[in-house]
């Protein structure tokens, strides 16, 4: 276990304040304590309080108190990572997020209205140029979150498109027929219907997966070429 006083000492000195700045703060939180008394927790003579050693962790942006206090966290799912899985998990993390497939719904929401959405009867690598007839639509009632934007949903086939986008997934897509580079959409390529990345460079134009088992898809100067919508979240 390291010793309190030292780290709070080291994480001040690293954020640039002095003792009398932390006093400071400490005061707008309601808990009074002088330039002298911080020294003496910094030292180890003289011991805070547990409301004491959590502002601090406040102030000092302490977030791992595990950690930072005793040691390796086991419960740390990144500890047995590098640099550069973190940075990857966190990443993967950032899609979750985006997706809000699985992001917390509150208990005690008990009473949800209903948005009744047109859904896509083929699945986006199924359909053809007509894939926006309505003969090829079905409308549901859903009671999940669905992006203001959204016109209609459809189903993700295949796993060309992971970790965004699963196999199975419904997606819901704002219908346009112009998409800026970068944005992922809902396409009609020479007879199939894809979601894919709207990549253009000076290469040409292309539809590229997220996974990279796949390999980018080339919009020919010759081919029957459609944009349905963009991916809308």
């Amino acid at each position: 276990m390291k010793q309190i006083g030292e780290v709070i000492a080291l994480r001040r000195k690293d954020r640039k304040l002095s003792q009398k700045d932390i006093a400071n703060l400490l005061a707008d939180k309601g808990i009074a304590i002088s330039n002298a008394g911080i020294s003496a927790w910094e030292k180890g003579s003289s011991k805070m309080t547990a409301e004491a050693l959590l502002a601090l962790c406040e102030i000092l942006q302490i977030n791992d108190i595990y950690t930072e206090f005793i040691g390796e966290n086991p419960a740390d799912p990144f500890r047995n990572l590098n640099e550069e899985g973190r940075s990857k998990a966190l990443d993967y993390i950032g899609l979750l997020e985006k997706s809000h497939e699985y992001e917390t719904v509150p208990s005690a929401v008990t009473d949800i209205t209903p948005r009744i959405m047109r859904i896509a009867i083929p699945r986006a690598s199924a359909g053809t140029g007509n894939f926006l007839d309505d003969e090829n639509f079905e409308e549901a009632e859903i009671y999940a979150p669905v992006p203001a934007k959204a016109d209609f949903g459809v189903y993700v086939d295949g796993d060309s498109m992971e970790p965004r986008l699963k196999d199975g997934e419904l997606v819901w897509i704002e219908q346009t027929e112009s998409l800026e580079p970068g944005d992922i959409g809902l396409f009609f390529l020479d007879g199939r219907t894809y979601i894919k990345k709207y990549v253009v460079n000076k290469n040409g134009t292309f539809l590229v997966s997220l996974n990279a088992d796949y390999r980018p898809i080339e919009v020919g100067e010759f081919s029957s070429f459609r944009i349905f919508g963009r991916l809308t979240v």
